[in-house]
């Protein structure tokens, strides 16, 4: 038996269940993995609110990285006591153990402890796609990032510097901006105090910027496309302030023939060799020192509902993890 957070119903943190659940043994192409870390997101918000919808009931949780303790048939690349980290749906992160498909989980370096592992791979595989995957971008780009001091942002202010690009970051605090130039942001812009969209295209000299990574949604889509150059292009990868709003794809035009994508990690890590090589590049990263994984909030599984209150709030900086004995 595992203890295990799962949901019944969609709402707030009140709903947030914690169960005993049966583990059992990996099936072919499976392992069962013990979770020494795990990693908080906003995408389970999303699933627990009800904006992504899943069929409840439903573990959540998104990320962890933990000892194998059982293969099953054909997987070649862990066995029996191995490190391994992952990010990967099903949901079901929120666990002490669980049996999943070995597809996207990865070997873990020793160099790499467990916490930042659970802190840093959908956040960290995130940021890959979005330098690497979704759009060239190239040593000397400028881009615009919203919420720069948050887990992915910190991650992002760190791989822009590391790639030669100028991050323009934006944050609710001026304690908040000082973090992420603090991690490599070239600037950040204050969005309570100042006019973000006009101070971006001043410290582009009108120019603009060539990609947004707009992780906001509904405060700050139609803004962020204000902010791209002609062919620029608008990242939106998540929903913090809510669903992003519908918008005529005609506009794009007259704003400079713009790109509008909205891209998901899964849909990148799909491929299991693809995902090892994105995997590879982060440990990189992060072996390297290029970027430091900053964990800033530390909750047991039992305080789950706290944690969900602190991100849910925007009262968090950096990563945020739950940590198992």
């Amino acid at each position: 038996m595992a203890k295990t957070v799962i949901i019944e119903e969609a709402g707030g943190p009140e709903n947030l269940k914690i169960v005993d659940l049966p583990v059992g043994d990996p099936g072919p192409g499976e392992v069962r993995i013990a979770h020494k870390a795990i990693g908080l997101n906003f995408i389970d918000i999303y699933q627990r609110t009800g904006l992504y919808t899943m069929e409840l009931p439903h573990a959540l949780g998104m990320e962890a990285a933990g000892i194998i303790e059982a293969v099953g048939a054909g997987v070649t690349h862990l066995k029996e006591g191995d490190r391994a980290a992952y990010a990967a749906a099903p949901p079901g992160a929120y666990s002490e153990a669980r049996v999943m498909s070995a597809d996207q989980v990865v070997p873990l370096p020793d160099a790499v402890p467990f916490d930042v592992a659970a802190a840093m791979m959908l956040k960290g595989l995130t940021t890959q796609y979005l330098f690497h995957r979704t759009d060239p971008l190239h040593a000397g780009d400028t881009v615009l990032f919203h919420a720069a001091a948050g887990g992915v942002g910190l991650i992002a202010c760190q791989w822009a510097k590391s790639e030669g690009m100028t991050l323009i970051g934006t944050a609710g605090s001026e304690e908040k901006c000082q973090l992420a130039l603090d991690h490599g942001a070239a600037h950040c812009i204050n969005y309570r105090t100042e006019d973000w969209v006009a101070k971006v295209r001043d410290l582009t000299g009108g120019e603009g910027v060539a990609a947004v990574m707009d992780g906001g949604g509904k405060d700050t889509f139609d803004g962020s496309l204000d902010c791209l150059r002609p062919l620029g292009m608008m990242m939106s990868f998540g929903n913090a302030s809510g669903p992003a709003p519908p918008f005529s794809i005609g506009i794009l035009g007259p704003k400079g023939s713009l790109k509008v994508t909205r891209p998901t990690l899964f849909a990148h890590i799909s491929k299991p060799e693809v995902c090892r090589e994105m995997a590879a590049m982060l440990f990189g990263k992060v072996a390297a020192g290029d970027v430091k994984i900053r964990i800033d909030q530390r909750f047991a599984l039992d305080d789950i509902a706290d944690a969900h209150r602190a991100l849910e709030s925007r009262a968090t900086t950096g990563s945020t993890v739950i940590e198992l004995a």
